[in-house]
């Protein structure tokens, strides 16, 4: 996915109020800030991942099945659990399998279903790569006290739960 970074600025803002009164100022450039620092840390984080040769989609399958029980997870539930199709799914576990993070093996109870489970390979991988992972997040937040990380919690919940103005008809 690419994220193009907003290019306007204040000054646009304001002439565009000027042609368009409903457009509230605080509003639209709240927007474009959160926009741009979104922009920035996707940009941070496949730059992280790229040193481990995952993307995100990757990464957040892998700690699916780093935090399964030993019957390891179905297709349909990783697909699930990270709001994807089971397709999208597909795709990045024969990357993952093919770079042998990950096994498909037949369910015991119901051949016809696979089940999912990293290989020790898999595991060596988010053992290495965890301690960096979190102090890297960790370092990526340093500038927000612990009472900014509450607020900012809330203000993006907050901003997810009016997104659907964006996607209304």
């Amino acid at each position: 996915m690419v994220i193009l970074r907003p290019f306007v600025d204040k000054q646009t803002i304001l002439d565009f109020a000027k042609r368009y009164p409903q457009l509230d100022i605080a509003a639209v450039e709240t927007c474009l800030t959160f926009l741009h620092t979104t922009a920035d840390v996707y940009q941070a984080i496949d730059a992280h991942f790229a040193r481990y040769s995952l993307s995100k989609g990757k990464f957040t399958l892998l700690m699916q099945l780093f935090q399964a029980d030993e019957k390891g997870l179905t297709p349909s539930e990783c697909a699930e659990r990270a709001g994807v199709t089971k397709a999208t799914i597909t795709g990045l576990l024969d990357g993952l399998e093919r770079d042998g993070l990950v096994k498909r093996f037949p369910d015991s109870e119901d051949r016809r279903m696979l089940r999912l489970q990293l290989t020790e390979q898999g595991r060596d991988l988010l053992s290495q790569m965890l301690p960096d992972h979190f102090c890297r997040t960790t370092n990526l937040m340093a500038n927000l006290t612990d009472t900014e990380k509450k607020t900012l919690i809330k203000l993006l919940n907050k901003v997810r739960a009016g997104t659907s103005a964006m996607l209304d008809p």
